[in-house]
């Protein structure tokens, strides 16, 4: 996998995630719309961060270094969508 599909991995999958948070405010306009535009801001940073360690790589096994951002990537939105999914059921 070459850095620009990483990179191409990020934007979808927290892209996918800032889609849900909206179509849930859209069809759900009782609910409180500052927790889910919290979890936005939360996933518009993680977004920032990753982006970030991936223009300035750690010296070393560049393989492993791409692979740990892979992981990070894929549990903190899994952190976001069980925060989603806890607001959804409030």
């Amino acid at each position: 996998m070459n850095l620009r599909d990483i990179k191409k991995d990020i934007e979808w999958v927290i892209g996918s995630f800032i889609d849900d948070c909206s179509l849930f405010l859209a069809y759900n306009s009782a609910k409180d719309p500052s927790k889910v535009g919290d979890l936005i801001e939360e996933a518009v940073e993680l977004n920032n961060n990753l982006r970030d360690k991936i223009n300035h790589p750690a010296e070393g096994n560049k393989k492993a270094y791409y692979n740990e951002i892979i992981k990070e990537l894929l549990v903190k939105v899994d952190e976001l969508c069980e925060k989603l999914s806890a607001v959804v059921s409030e």
